[in-house]
């Protein structure tokens, strides 16, 4: 018994466990499972406190019916975008989150599934501690932290699986340790699951397990293969969030507006050096700064050196609302790089100072879909370049990312996976 048990949780929680993601800066880490034991063990009391007893008292009342519905299971406002258009077309498909998942700007159209048997299940923890502490050594204890967040999730699902019986379940996210357990869940219920890339993929993430899996392009299909074997039927439909934005493409054939993304692997000093560089370079170009959704710096000493420096809140405008207000974009690693090019910006590849995680995690530079910029200096001169003269045609180097580029398909990837999915549903 305790074996499954372990065996489960690591499956959960595969992600946490691989090197790369160990080896993350503690900046990164630390907003997720804090470095100082002290701190997780705090984590731990409040989660179970504030959290698991909260829920027990927190009224559900979910707008919609979930008794046979095709749930649309989100993690994050991204995955409520990614899976929009079959809630726009499927009277049946309805929003669903774990009890107090954090939605951003999407909370109050989500429907909840209840957590308060959760406590129920925390008498494993111990065990599941101690097997993963024997299976995985020291990562295991230095995130103990997320082993106890993640009991009891299978369980709770299961049971919701059962008194709902949903006609299907439909993801945006494979590898969170709650969205993973719910698969695992639909696995064991016979609940038929398929899954909608929301982003660009990394050859650490699980396992296709999906009934039918909906992939963007050949990139996401070329590094899923490198993740193990892929259960279920896969069709490339591109990127169905995008359809809505390819027919806005920039035009522009000189950068004037410039967009600069950061996220929580860049460090503070590396963007400030850059945004202070490129701004006393070009004053004539109109740069916009915006920052990760979960990052809580504020640049103050940037606001108040560069006035004229523009900002973008990832919690209230969305990714391609702030790019269609660009003609290029700066950034590491980050899959907006993908966006931006299918709305044909200039994209430059660029790591802001010293950084742990993996070089060109996405493999965006290795495969021809941005220029890549080493030092400040390469970086001023490419931007330079395009400021003379950006070319027409940036989006189609896409194509190896976004299956539909240069199709009958193209800006018509929701119609597609609509089609998939309606056809998989009625053979299911």
């Amino acid at each position: 018994m305790f074996q499954a048990l372990v065996a489960r949780t690591r499956d959960l929680l595969q992600l946490r466990f691989s090197p790369l993601y160990v080896s993350l800066p503690a900046a990164v880490l630390d907003p997720v499972s804090p470095a100082n034991p002290l701190r997780r063990l705090v984590k731990v009391l409040g989660y179970a406190g504030a959290r698991l007893v909260g829920n027990a008292f927190r009224p559900i009342r979910n707008s919609e019916k979930l008794h046979g519905a095709v749930w649309l299971y989100v993690v994050s406002q991204n995955n409520v975008e990614a899976l929009q258009f079959l809630r726009d077309q499927r009277i049946d498909a309805v929003l669903v989150a774990g009890q107090s998942k954090q939605i951003g700007r999407y909370n109050h159209v989500v429907n909840r599934l209840s957590l308060r048997r959760k406590l129920l299940y925390y008498w494993q923890f111990p065990f599941v501690l101690a097997g993963l502490l024997r299976r995985e050594g020291a990562p295991a204890w230095r995130f103990f932290d997320l082993i106890f967040n993640a009991i009891g999730y299978y369980e709770i699902y299961r049971r919701a699986l059962r008194h709902y019986r949903p006609r299907a379940v439909v993801f945006a996210n494979d590898h969170n340790d709650d969205a993973r357990a719910l698969l695992l869940a639909c696995q064991a219920e016979n609940i038929p699951t398929a899954y909608v890339q929301h982003a660009s993929v990394s050859t650490i993430f699980p396992p296709l397990g999906f009934n039918l899996n909906l992939l963007e392009g050949q990139d996401a299909l070329d590094k899923y293969a490198q993740c193990g074997a892929i259960s279920g039927e896969v069709r490339l439909v591109g990127m169905p969030k995008a359809d809505a934005y390819l027919f806005q493409r920039n035009t522009e054939l000189h950068v004037r507006r410039v967009g600069i993304a950061a996220n929580l692997l860049d460090p503070t000093a590396g963007i400030q050096e850059a945004v202070t560089e490129l701004l006393s370079t070009f004053p004539d170009l109109t740069f916009t700064l915006r920052p990760h959704p979960g990052d809580q710096r504020d640049f103050a000493s940037l606001r108040q050196r560069f006035p004229q420096l523009r900002f973008s809140s990832a919690r209230e405008e969305s990714v391609f609302a702030f790019l269609l207000k660009q003609d290029a974009l700066i950034a590491a690693d980050t899959s907006t790089h993908l966006e931006a090019t299918l709305l044909n910006l200039v994209s430059i590849y660029y790591r802001f100072g010293a950084q742990t995680a993996a070089d060109d995690y996405y493999g965006y530079v290795a495969n021809g879909l941005i220029d890549r910029a080493n030092t400040p200096a390469e970086l001023q001169s490419l931007l330079h370049k395009y400021t003379q003269h950006k070319p027409p045609v940036l989006y189609q180097r896409a194509g190896y990312y976004c299956a539909t580029i240069g199709t009958a398909h193209e800006g018509n990837s929701q119609k597609l996976a609509l089609r998939y999915v309606n056809e998989w549903l009625t053979s299911a």
